[in-house]
């Protein structure tokens, strides 16, 4: 089993900026892909960056040039920098990780973190 706790959240002014961490701890052979989601009320769950192992990244369109993904593979930890906030971006953010365990892949999501943008 795998554990996956997040923090960082909060409440930030409109423009302003905020840091987003997810440790992974347990059975973890390695760790294809970190990624972060996210759910605004009334809203489905979105992908708001991705990153594989090799480095490959993946964000919505919707955070480009704000936001960047970063991983600490010694650490199995993601890292979510988000700049320039906007009241959008208000929303629940749930980290993901595709895991390998030795024997096939699963999916975790952590715990969510609230984070409120102000206008």
């Amino acid at each position: 089993q795998v554990q996956l706790v997040e923090s960082g959240g909060g409440l930030v002014q409109a423009g302003g900026s905020l840091r987003l961490s997810c440790a992974a701890s347990g059975r973890i052979f390695s760790i294809n892909v970190m990624g972060w989601y996210r759910q605004a009320p009334g809203k489905q769950r979105e992908l708001v960056a991705a990153m594989t192992t090799g480095g490959s990244t993946n964000y919505a369109d919707s955070v480009k040039g704000r936001f960047t993904i970063a991983r600490d593979n010694a650490k199995n930890t993601v890292y979510l920098q988000m700049n320039s906030l906007k009241p959008e971006d208000t929303a629940v953010y749930y980290c993901n990780y595709n895991v390998y365990d030795g024997s096939r892949v699963n999916v975790y999501w952590g715990q969510g973190t609230q984070v409120t943008v102000s206008s």
